[in-house]
């Protein structure tokens, strides 16, 4: 059973020029449809309340008639009969009701066209006048209704004025401007999908021409950047990020193929010589002893493969999760001391150790660490010389652990070189040809497990002086 990779896209997905249109063009047709809906609805508005403006002052201005010539019906059947319709600009029809539901006078045809029974409850008088409502014939006009009490309700002279206002034309200009709303509402869809689709194409063409520059980076052209433009803001910092990967990436690299390289000859070392001696025990009957010697020989290889094995996994696993806990430092070097005393004795080298307290860190990897210190202490100092051990407490809490020896110490150009995988000095090796060095790799890789940190301060003849900072507990 295997996975498949995927080098595309999922099916059904949109790319990021179609979402960005789509949410433009969703975002432009709320904004046309709200401006369009608006101006629709506030036209309608005005119109209603010009005819209803208009209905009420006619209603007054009958009343105003009526209060004037109270017997006389010539100036009111000019206003009820002739008025209304000689307008061409506004036909309207009156009608004039006692308070006994007698029709006193009406435009002529009024009672077949807008019957009392179409108009709604009068005002109480004409101030109180509300909105009318319409109704449509059956021969298709559409009429604008309203009616209200003269002199008031109660007056014993009041009269009911009832007016039907025709506003057939508005209602067809109304319905030819939704028909044209309706269209540009339409185009301005299509307008504004089209521009959109322009618009986020040209936004997002650097994100294109960023993409096939990063596309064209792969392994042997880790040293090219894609900073040497001027990119948008938005795209500057991703620009700024994707260098410093490039160049953790080359770094990398460099390291394996430096790591490789010195891997190979570290194993290939112990390997040419357990076939060399193999090659000669072979070569001709031995006796027991020789065999022996052979065998004993081939020992010695087969333990500095397994130490280098061994560091090289632990090197591997240097991602591992790690659970410190409280250690005494001192019993801790206490413990190093006495076993890395019978090495130093031999060489006529003196261990000492100062200071004391409680540390943070996985027990096994404390004493791997400082192990690898006293190791490379005693290995590069030479007879007669002294290895300190001390511990101090940090400003911030943490623990400082320093291994310091009168060695041969570390030039200058070496320094920022002794941490990396399998580095070796000249003078090392020269002293020490059965190294592998990987110790100081080994020591940075546990502090960093710690969230700690290691610093090397050395001088060539004055000696070495490690510090491990471990955090606070």
């Amino acid at each position: 059973m295997y996975l498949k990779r995927s080098n595309g896209p999922s099916p059904g997905t949109l790319s990021l020029t179609a979402r960005l249109t789509v949410l433009s063009t969703l975002a432009t047709t709320g904004v046309l449809l709200f401006a369009i809906a608006f101006q629709f609805l506030a036209l309608v508005s005005d119109l209603e309340f010009e005819d209803n403006d208009f209905i009420i002052d006619k209603i007054r201005v009958i009343e105003a008639i009526i209060a004037r010539y109270p017997d006389g019906r010539v100036h009111l059947e000019q206003e009820v009969q002739w008025e209304g319709n000689m307008r061409e600009d506004s036909r309207y029809l009156v009608r004039i009701v006692d308070s006994r539901k007698r029709v006193i006078m009406e435009t002529r045809g009024m009672d077949r066209i807008a019957p009392p029974a179409m108009f709604p409850a009068p005002a109480r008088d004409t101030h109180a006048i509300g909105r009318g409502k319409k109704f449509t014939t059956p021969e298709g006009r559409v009429y604008l209704v309203n009616a209200a009490w003269t002199g008031g309700r109660q007056a014993p002279d009041s009269r009911q004025v009832q007016v039907a206002l025709d506003v057939t034309e508005e209602d067809e200009m109304l319905e030819g401007y939704k028909q044209k709303m309706a269209f540009v509402f339409l185009a301005g869809l299509f307008l504004s999908a089209g521009l959109n689709v322009v618009v986020v194409r040209r936004g997002l063409r650097p994100l294109v021409q960023l993409t096939e520059t990063a596309g064209r980076i792969d392994v042997t052209t880790l040293n090219e950047r894609i900073d040497a433009r001027v990119w948008p803001r938005e795209l500057a910092r991703f620009a700024a990020a994707f260098d410093a990967m490039l160049t953790r990436l080359e770094t990398s690299f460099e390291r394996l193929e430096s790591s490789s390289a010195n891997l190979a000859h570290e194993i290939r070392t112990p390997l040419n010589i357990l076939r060399g001696e193999a090659e000669v025990a072979l070569s001709r009957a031995r006796s027991p002893e020789e065999y022996r010697r052979v065998i004993e020989s081939s020992l010695e290889e087969y333990e500095r493969l397994s130490r280098l094995i061994d560091n090289i996994l632990f090197l591997a696993r240097a991602e591992q999760r790690i659970e410190p806990v409280p250690l005494d430092a001192g019993h801790e070097l206490g413990l190093l001391q006495d076993y890395y005393g019978t090495l130093a004795e031999e060489k006529g080298i003196a261990i000492s150790c100062t200071g004391g307290g409680t540390i943070s860190a996985d027990p096994l990897l404390f004493q791997r660490a400082v192990g690898n210190l006293l190791s490379n202490a005693i290995r590069y100092t030479p007879a007669g010389g002294a290895i300190t051990v001390s511990i101090d407490r940090a400003e911030d809490g943490g623990t400082l652990l320093t291994v310091a020896d009168t060695g041969i110490g570390i030039a200058p150009g070496d320094l920022p070189r002794v941490f990396d995988r399998f580095y070796r000095s000249s003078e090392a090796r020269t002293l020490n040809a059965q190294g592998t060095g990987l110790g100081l790799a080994i020591v940075r890789s546990i502090m960093e497990l710690h969230r700690g940190s290691v610093i090397i301060d050395s001088a060539p003849g004055r000696g070495t002086a490690v510090t491990l900072r471990f955090p606070p507990a």
